[in-house]
């Protein structure tokens, strides 16, 4: 909403009145003062006219998970559990997922109630690097680097994915590196090779890597570092 929507909305207030006090200099968003009434104003906004506080803002959360093997990435399911159980957490209702990943995928999972930030992750304008660690069950040939990075041909989605990029590590383990999200990607493109995956971890989105000192199942709030990555 509109800062000055929020203001002429208060049954003290009316559209003059919200002009004249950002005019004035009077109302503060996050601690700033603000006269330009086009700002957006979100429940995580802390909102004062002169020191009287308007809206306290709710806290925005932000939450790392090594996600187990064995949850799905949904807030709710009939069969399994889900990784919202694993969070020790007041109102987890609120808490949404920044990305997905399969029931037997492990690795990095961001969980948060911020819309927006959640958002920025996975948007396919954003092309944040996801990287993986996958072993397979058959050995990796090298002739599967050029083709990742000319990317494969998805018939049901009728489109090409981005370059890829892939580092062999061993006979049957290689880290792949992704800039889309797509419908079980990673298998379907060694299944392009008909190489099926064997495990799949999610070391990093972006800037932001998996904690090394987590282990499955362990969750952390993010810090304020971390969530100015995205």
């Amino acid at each position: 909403m509109r800062l000055d929507r929020f203001l002429s909305n208060l049954a003290e207030f009316n559209r003059l009145d919200a002009r004249l006090l950002l005019a004035a200099g009077r109302i503060r968003v996050d601690g700033q003062a603000v006269s330009d009434g086009r700002v957006e104003i979100r429940e995580f906004s802390r909102v004062e006219l002169d020191e009287r506080v308007l809206q306290p803002g709710k806290p925005a959360r932000y939450f790392m998970l090594y996600k187990p093997s064995g949850y799905v990435s949904a807030t709710e399911h009939p069969e399994h559990p889900t990784v919202l159980d694993l969070l020790d957490e007041p109102d987890k209702h609120e808490l949404h997922l920044g990305g997905r990943l399969d029931l037997t995928t492990t690795g990095l999972l961001l969980i948060t109630n911020d819309g927006h930030w959640s958002r920025r992750l996975t948007l396919p304008g954003s092309k944040q690097p996801k990287v993986y660690y996958v072993e397979t069950e058959q050995p990796i040939e090298a002739a599967y680097i050029g083709t990742f990075a000319q990317g494969l041909y998805f018939a049901f989605e009728n489109l090409t994915t981005l370059p890829a990029q892939l580092e062999i590590l061993d006979t049957r383990a290689a880290r792949l590196t992704l800039h889309e999200g797509r419908y079980h990607q990673v298998k379907r493109m060694f299944g392009h090779f008909r190489n099926r995956v064997v495990r799949l971890h999610r070391e990093s989105v972006g800037p932001l890597r998996l904690d090394p000192d987590m282990q499955p199942g362990d969750y952390r709030s993010l810090t304020a570092e971390e969530v100015a990555c995205f």
